[in-house]
């Protein structure tokens, strides 16, 4: 599928009121080769598992606690949060505002350090 050219916030809260009660809080609204595009929002907990590209989330509303592998540091709307694929990493107390843009990219496995 080719990616569209712009997906507004509204348009990606909207798809997410798509999703299936009990279904994943994702909506994936980009993708085009290894990149992915989608908007998150967990709800109580983070249900979450390490995934197999690298990762970064941009946080757009919401506050809390962001673990990532075995450090945990707060988070508030405009922070830009990375995760290399495979690492363990979850929100944790965090406020039922919460909506995160996520972009995977790369192989499975991550991008190789320069």
């Amino acid at each position: 599928m080719d990616a569209p050219g712009q997906v507004t916030l509204a348009q990606a809260v909207a798809a997410l009121a798509e999703v299936p009660a009990g279904g994943t809080p994702w909506a994936e609204l980009i993708s085009r080769g290894t990149l992915r595009v989608g908007l998150y929002a967990p709800r109580g907990t983070d249900p979450q598992q390490p995934h197999d590209q690298d990762e970064v989330y941009v946080v757009m509303s919401g506050r809390g606690t962001f673990r990532n592998g075995p450090v945990s540091h707060p988070f508030q709307p405009g922070d830009v949060l990375f995760v290399p694929a495979g690492v363990s990493h979850v929100f944790e107390d965090f406020s039922d505002d919460l909506y995160v843009w996520v972009v995977f990219y790369g192989p499975p496995g991550g991008e190789a350090d320069s």
